[in-house]
């Protein structure tokens, strides 16, 4: 039997690095409408929704035909938001639910199918991605979380140190461009069952550490799979990945007029 996929883009408009971050113009455009019109197209979702706490990003996605449903201002994080609206009865014929970051214009799809399969079709609890870090200072940053996994793709832990740790030399060039140095991937596909085991659980000490909410299953014992896909556009947390963003969309948009 099928095991239908719901999509839920949280957008938060509270952010101390960008104010009101779903609506900060993109080339005009707000950022929300970007990740709308990324997700709406996605064939590997049976369907898709804006979660949010504001009535002024609610509005925004009514007036460009995004189904959104208005939550809990409450909410600590992405994933409680996310399970508040999964948990709605007009979703529950949905199996599978995808969180994706509202602050991430370029998603790939196939990055997103990815993390499904792991739970769709390999039995995770959650699936995840990750992509080869590819440079010394991306490595270096703590803003930059890096995932170690095993060979079986089980995700062993995330942090915002440089993990895993070279001992005797400085991992090259080349070592930076495969496994086992990566940088995860936001994004996130959970069973029902997972989801709400989640929640449910209090912060971990190792997330309170970190400030990295995913530890907080992996303490508990759910299994994180991890899927390694190709390079991967990072999202817009500041004004400088504003404007690296609006070059970019810009790129694609002048590309797409040629063709």
């Amino acid at each position: 039997m099928s095991r239908r996929v719901l999509g839920i883009v949280p957008a938060r408009l509270a952010s101390t690095r960008l104010p009101n971050k779903p609506l900060y113009p993109l080339l005009g455009r707000p950022l929300i409408e970007w990740v709308w019109r990324r997700v709406e197209g996605m064939s590997v979702l049976d369907h898709a929704v804006v979660a949010t706490d504001s009535e002024a990003v609610a509005e925004v996605c009514r007036e460009m035909g995004a189904p959104v449903e208005l939550t809990s201002t409450d909410h600590a994080s992405g994933t409680d938001r996310v399970a508040e609206v999964a948990g709605r009865k007009a979703f529950e014929s949905f199996d599978l639910v995808a969180n994706i970051q509202g602050d991430e214009p370029l998603l790939k799809e196939e990055h997103l199918r990815a993390a499904i399969t792991l739970i769709r079709d390999d039995g995770w609890d959650i699936g995840t991605c990750a992509t080869p870090i590819g440079e010394a200072a991306a490595r270096r940053d703590p803003a930059t979380v890096k995932v170690a996994r095993a060979t079986t793709g089980r995700a062993l832990y995330f942090s915002r140190a440089a993990i895993p740790y070279k001992r005797d030399e400085k991992p090259t060039d080349d070592d930076l461009e495969r496994e086992p140095f990566l940088r995860h991937i936001g994004i996130y596909a959970y069973t029902r069952d997972a989801l709400a085991r989640w929640v449910a659980l209090a912060p971990s000490p190792l997330e309170r550490l970190e400030e990295l909410e995913q530890l907080r299953p992996l303490e508990a014992g759910l299994r994180i799979g991890v899927a390694v896909v190709g390079a991967a556009d990072p999202g817009v947390d500041t004004p400088a990945d504003v404007l690296r963003m609006e070059e970019r969309l810009a790129e694609i948009e002048n590309l797409h007029a040629r063709m």
